[in-house]
């Protein structure tokens, strides 16, 4: 007999049972939720490439065994006071909910030209490197523009020191501004600036004689120059020379792509004479006006930071070091940072030897109080104290940063890089000028060949410095290394090539340049198996059953999995079987089995289509 169960209604104790029940599934549910919505966020630090296991600790606000234990967990045995390196750091930290970052030793913020957006900006007085042949006239006009007789008291009237020097000048407008010089004994100390990093100049004036013309140190310098990206500004002296002749110093860069106004060209050639004086005002306001146009400015505001230009140990002081300002104002009785030395300021001498007190951006200073001689080139930063600076240059590792073909390539992958830039040093000028036609002929759309010096002779320090300050390889033909220059580019980790046969020199180089491109990649379907049957179904793998289709299947492949025509996910095959004997491939027509890693459903009439990836390297062809 059938019946109808009428509804009733829940006692007091039956309704209040299940309150309590309906009131725990809903907390569970929320309990979920907030699993899924509110994920940890792990909080972010920064430490330094190497750091003792008391300051990490100390950092993550964390008791030291703790941190200790974790090691321990991870087979790293490390005590209270031992050092730990970022990599240990930071899987560390991830398993204790931090993220790590590292942070940088110095803060190389060198103040770039044309930054306009930054209201903390203020406009600093350019810095000037004068550049040119050995006695083409440098020191003869930075003593015109100083008023000074430094020439005279030089060996043999070559410069022998580094020294920069400020002067005041007042432009068309009677208005006083600062020009900065820097004078070199020559370009190795301008690239070896560069080589660590350290954006030393803004503007480059190259001096040539109008009586001698374009020099080997003069096509040097213009390498230099345009390495470092800076304007420059040509100078062509000794006008008043009765064998003068502007129209050939001009003739002679314009072949060197230094092409000056008047011929519808870019560069300004000012025609001067150091000795006399003549045309030195006109030099000058074109400086400020390239200054004016490259907007050059500093942070004031911030602790100072800068280039250490020179340093030596001087008897009864110490070391003493020249430094250039580029950042904030350096004040005495502040500890800096040079390198890897460290000390507190106890005075501080303008170029011309007067006692200050502080020295704002541009400004060249000589200090003394550093513990250690520093390198030149060095990036020096004021930090709040000296057990900062320590700690600092304890925890520092030096790396040599090597630019062969392998490290100059992975960055052309990742876009860093578009262009391979290439040194060359060759016998005779003929063979010269034949490998440079030749390289400068091949190159793609991604990356291109730069010569950024081609001359004749033996590789020179000056060729190494200018490579590792440009990421730069030197090629050699038929031309030989001397020892030390050697054992400098083994030091700097600079890659020097020497070649005998031209043509075994351009195939390295294209063979180069093609390993440097991305390979283009493509799938390349290899065969298609409808699903038939489905055995086992798992959340990583899944074994059907089904008929090759089209072309053949291969173990390893990875595939795509295609559910009613629309993809339905990827996978990989593990194992293939034909009739319970496992097999390596299964030709179109046949039924097998096949194991497949995949977190995706399959249903019968579902369609696997196995693939391969194909690389193709693209050919490096003349443009």
């Amino acid at each position: 007999m059938m019946y109808k169960k009428k509804n009733r209604k829940l006692s007091k104790k039956e309704q209040k049972a299940l309150d309590k029940v309906q009131f725990f599934n809903n907390e569970v549910v929320k309990e979920k939720t907030n699993e899924i919505k509110q994920p940890v966020e792990k909080k972010i630090v920064e430490i330094p490439n190497i750091i003792t296991v008391r300051e990490y600790s100390a950092v993550l606000n964390l008791p030291v065994t703790k941190v200790i234990a974790e090691l321990m967990k991870n087979g790293v045995m490390a005590s209270i006071n031992e050092s730990i390196d970022f990599e240990t750091a930071t899987i560390i930290g991830d398993e204790l909910g931090f993220e790590i970052k590292e942070k940088a030793l110095y803060k190389k913020e060198i103040i770039e030209k044309g930054t306009k957006n930054n209201k903390k900006l203020k406009i600093r007085p350019p810095v000037v490197v004068v550049m040119g042949h050995v006695d083409h006239g440098k020191t003869t006009l930075l003593d015109t523009i100083r008023k000074t007789e430094v020439a005279a008291k030089e060996s043999g009237g070559i410069t022998q020191h580094v020294g920069a020097y400020q002067v005041n000048w007042k432009n068309k407008d009677k208005k006083t501004r600062s020009i900065t010089f820097l004078d070199t004994p020559g370009h190795e100390a301008f690239s070896t600036m560069r080589a660590h990093g350290a954006s030393a100049t803004d503007i480059a004036i190259l001096v040539v004689a109008a009586d001698d013309g374009v020099k080997p140190q003069t096509k040097e310098a213009i390498s230099h120059a345009k390495a470092a990206n800076i304007p420059i500004v040509v100078a062509i002296n000794k006008i008043d020379k009765p064998e003068a002749d502007p129209e050939r110093v001009k003739r002679e860069l314009s072949d060197l792509d230094l092409i000056p106004e008047e011929w519808g060209g870019k560069t300004i050639m000012v025609p001067i004479s150091a000795k006399n004086g003549k045309n030195i005002n006109e030099l000058l306001d074109i400086v400020i006006m390239v200054a004016d146009l490259d907007e050059i400015k500093a942070d004031y505001q911030k602790n100072a930071d800068g280039v250490v230009i020179e340093s030596h140990m001087q008897s009864g002081i110490g070391p003493i070091a020249t430094l250039l300002v580029k950042n904030g104002i350096l004040k005495t009785g502040q500890v800096v940072i040079t390198g890897e030395s460290y000390g507190k300021i106890r005075f501080m001498e303008d170029f011309q030897g007067r006692r200050i007190t502080e020295a704002k951006p541009s400004q060249p200073v000589r200090i003394a109080g550093l513990h250690d001689v520093s390198n030149s080139g060095d990036i020096f930063e004021v930090v709040d104290s000296e057990r900062t600076a320590k700690n600092r240059i304890a925890s520092k590792i030096i790396k040599i940063k090597r630019f062969g073909l392998s490290e100059i390539s992975e960055e052309i992958r990742e876009g860093k890089l578009k262009e391979l830039n290439i040194i060359i040093k060759a016998d005779v000028q003929g063979s010269l000028e034949a490998i440079v036609n030749s390289l400068t002929s091949i190159g793609t759309n991604e990356i291109k060949v730069k010569i950024l010096s081609a001359s004749v002779g033996n590789i020179s320090e000056s060729d190494v410095n200018l490579a590792l300050a440009s990421k730069a390889l030197i090629i050699g033909f038929k031309v030989a290394t001397a020892l030390p220059v050697k054992k400098l580019a083994d030091e700097k980790g600079v890659k020097i090539s020497n070649y005998d046969i031209i043509y075994n020199l351009i195939d390295d180089i294209t063979a180069a340049l093609e390993g440097m491109i991305e390979p283009e990649t493509k799938e390349e379907i290899v065969g298609k198996l409808e699903v038939l049957k489905v055995f086992y179904s798992a959340k990583n793998t899944k074994i059907v059953g089904g008929k090759v289709i089209d072309g053949k299947l291969l173990s390893g492949l990875k595939v795509h999995l295609l559910h009613s025509g629309e993809s339905n996910g990827d996978g990989k095959i593990i194992s293939l079987k034909l009739e319970q004997n496992p097999v390596s491939e299964v030709l179109k027509g046949f039924e097998c089995g096949v194991q497949i890693d995949s977190h995706s459903m399959l249903k019968p009439k579902d369609v696997i289509i196995a693939y391969e990836i194909i690389e193709t390297t693209k050919k490096v062809v003349k443009k």
